[in-house]
């Protein structure tokens, strides 16, 4: 690949984005003069270092807000990049004037080249000794770094540095192997040598820096850009930025290549203390990910900034369903009205637009399944009768809102209410639900499918959604480098399974808007809804275009298009490749059970624990698995699983590295053992460590019925007072038609 090339991937216009241009180009050009790192000859390294010395030179690339010094922390390392195994690892070593470093070697080779400061670079010629832990050091030449030149080191020169001078010190390392992985080296006591010691690596390297200023101000504007918190989903649900998507650190291996399928796109990593997100930053740089800066000081930064913090999940579109009903006064009726109205054998359909299994779990004794999407395609065989009184609920108020003015803004004849406050209310009232009912959703016949066809494409229109052919759609595709494109089928599951395109992802349209930030971790970036029916997609992508934030289109396959069968497949990432000795069989797990030597943690859901779990295990969200696993003695085995084993995997070979410590998982998780025919534990036995860190605990979930209505008074006043928490947040991209 070019250089050229690779600028054109990174297309955003803040700093962050040229700097990561510019620096894949250097790594790209390091590679083909350095193609074997470990066995880098001399004169490549040269090379490489005119290049490093042209980057370095760019100094607007590095502003000091980026990568911060001061009293209080006088020196940092910066990772710029680094490869999956370690290998052409980029910082940026940043520190105030009187910064040194004693007599020290690399054990792989390094180049340093200045972008401000001097930086003087003194070396040495080791000598042996009679005595083992004793060298001699002999002055050999020195060199001030600068911006403008640099130097190169072999893996066993030994060196010192010293910023001189009055400014500043910003200077790029580039090493044959990352820093925290170079457990070999040595530092001496003085520059005669003597007595020396291993080091440990940095205990703390960072990532570039955005202020909270400037992130507000970043999604505001129009550039592509993704705001990932990577604290667990229950305590992100606590306090969070508006538009930063759940994406918790153990689980990027499996939730990233989704939420942000472009590897050049634009991430701020966010927690509340930057604590977590550094350590987030590294994974999704050795992943690939190119463009990756964390939030100064984290959500409690932005707080002191005077910015607005939220709580609660999905909340983009559950603000929506707010202004919604706020802007366009959406009807609605109370429970006690439509229980009054029943009674009285009323013309009227409830009709429930959550999902199909939303709808099993529980629902109105009364109502009929019609999930969000289905709304418009199929009401006209429910609700033939244009007298017939139309009320659409959900289990709070955001669906019952959407899913009401769905049917209002198609235009169809029938009167159209939202239940207010859903099934909460109906359960406030001291009503009952019914539960386990199966859902069944009609086919809509010729004239009904016609005139709901004209319906969502009026309304489409209204919202400036556009249709693309073939054609266009191949010319989006070509631009997956430069612009992130999300593909969604948005009919039922079971349609999707029958058969759908070639790595088009699956999403209920309802869902898709008012869980968004589930689906899409990129603000800025273009949604294709696949147009098989000429209603569904045409709906959905309506309110995607109203939501704001992205740039919507609407497809319809050719009718002999190509299709794949089956679930959607799940992309997991590995950064320790296939790692088989982290891995327990079921069996052989349970002796060691038996025998009292081994302890056992799930690490996926708590509700999943909490339903089906190993007998003896206990639920911790991986982000505090330390500390449980610290308590225990040196020689017990630590055992972890999750409902199909992949997570568990994902954070044995991680805490394995990390803990110096023996931590398996069990192969093919609890349903694994559970086809071994080995005991699960008791619903009364459940261990649950860490409370609702994994997930936001619905109100729902509570069997004391005063909690739980207290929890739904709660709920609902959170969601009604979303439109004014809106109004101090500023800017949110929401364009309602009329």
């Amino acid at each position: 690949m070019t250089t050229t090339d690779l600028s054109i991937e990174f297309t955003g216009s803040d700093i962050a984005s040229q700097r990561a241009g510019a620096v894949a180009a250097f790594i790209a050009q390091a590679r083909r003069l350095v193609p074997d790192p470990e066995h880098a000859q001399a004169a490549q390294l040269q090379s490489v270092a005119r290049s490093l010395e042209v980057l370095a030179a760019r100094r607007e690339l590095f502003p000091e807000e980026h990568f911060p010094a001061s009293k209080d922390s006088p020196a940092g390392v910066f990772r710029l990049s680094e490869d999956v195994d370690g290998r052409y690892a980029l910082y940026v070593s940043v520190g105030l004037p009187g910064k040194s470093q004693p007599p020290h070697d690399h054990t792989t080779w390094a180049i340093i080249a200045g972008t401000s400061g001097l930086e003087r670079n003194v070396f040495y010629r080791r000598e042996k000794t009679g005595d083992p832990t004793r060298d001699i050091l002999t002055w050999i030449s020195s060199t001030d770094v600068t911006i403008g030149n640099s130097v190169v080191l072999e893996p066993s020169d030994v060196h010192t540095i010293e910023l001189l001078g009055h400014e500043k010190g910003v200077h790029l390392h580039f090493y044959g192997l990352g820093l925290d992985r170079l457990s070999g080296r040595v530092v001496f006591e003085n520059t005669a040598g003597g007595r020396f010691r291993h080091f440990a690596p940095p205990k703390s390297i960072r990532h570039p820096l955005v202020s909270p200023l400037q992130l507000k101000q970043a999604l505001a504007g129009e550039e592509e850009i993704a705001v990932l918190d990577v604290r667990e989903a229950g305590v992100f649900a606590r306090r969070h930025i508006l538009f930063a998507v759940s994406a918790p650190l153990w689980r990027l291996e499996l939730q990233i290549d989704r939420l942000v399928p472009r590897r050049n796109t634009r991430i701020v990593l966010v927690d509340a203390d930057e604590t977590l997100a550094h350590a987030a930053a590294h994974k999704l740089i050795r992943l690939g990910w190119r463009n990756v800066s964390v939030l100064a000081g984290g959500t409690d930064a932005w707080a002191s900034a005077g910015l607005e913090l939220f709580s609660g999940t999905n909340v983009p579109g559950k603000a929506f369903g707010e202004v919604i009903e706020h802007e366009k006064n959406t009807p609605w009726i109370t429970s006690d009205e439509l229980h009054e109205r029943i009674a009285r054998s009323e013309n009227l359909v409830v009709v429930d637009s959550r999902t199909t299994d939303e709808f099993n779990a529980f629902t109105l004794p009364f109502s009929h399944s019609l999930p969000g999407a289905e709304l418009v395609y199929r009401i006209g065989e429910i609700a033939p009768d244009p007298e017939t009184l139309v009320v659409v609920n959900c289990a709070g108020r955001t669906r019952s809102i959407v899913g009401a003015q769905t049917l209002i803004d198609a235009g169809i004849p029938n009167r159209v209410v939202s239940l207010r406050n859903g099934t909460m209310d109906w359960l406030l009232t001291g009503r009952e639900l019914a539960y386990g009912r199966k859902p069944q959703l009609p086919e809509p016949q010729p004239g009904q499918l016609a005139l709901a066809r004209e319906r969502a494409g009026q309304v489409a229109q209204r919202a400036g959604v556009r249709r693309i052919d073939g054609a266009d759609l191949a010319h989006l595709e070509s631009q997956q480098a430069e612009r992130s494109l999300y593909r969604f089928d948005v009919r039922t599951r079971e349609e999707y399974r029958a058969g759908h395109l070639q790595g088009w992802r699956w999403a209920p349209g309802g869902q898709l808007v008012q869980a968004t930030d589930e689906y899409v971790g990129t603000r800025g970036a273009r949604i294709v809804i696949a147009d098989w029916d000429g209603v569904r997609a045409l709906t959905t992508a309506a309110w995607l275009a109203q939501l704001g934030g992205y740039e919507v289109f609407v497809h319809a396959p050719p009718a002999r298009a190509a299709r794949v069968t089956g679930d959607e497949p799940v992309t997991v990432l590995a950064l320790n490749g296939d790692n088989f000795a982290s891995r327990i069989a079921p069996v052989q797990a349970a002796a060691l059970l038996e025998r009292g030597a081994a302890t056992v943690f799930d690490v996926d859901s708590r509700a999943a624990y909490e339903r089906r779990h190993i007998a003896g295990a206990q639920f911790a969200v991986a982000d505090r698995l330390a500390e449980f696993i610290e308590a225990l003695p040196q020689e017990q085995v630590v055992l972890l699983t999750s409902p199909d084993g992949v997570l568990a995997q994902i954070v044995a070979a991680q805490l394995n590295e990390q803990e110096g410590r023996k931590v398996l998982a069990i192969a093919g998780g609890t349903a694994a053992w559970q086809a071994a025919g080995l005991p699960l534990g008791r619903p009364e036995d459940a261990r649950v460590l860490t409370a609702d860190d994994d997930h936001a605990f619905s109100p729902y979930g509570h069997a004391d019925r005063a909690l739980r209505d207290a929890g739904f008074n709660d709920y609902l006043n959170w969601e009604l007072g979303l439109v004014a928490q809106l109004g101090r947040e500023g800017h949110t991209g929401i364009q309602l038609i009329s």
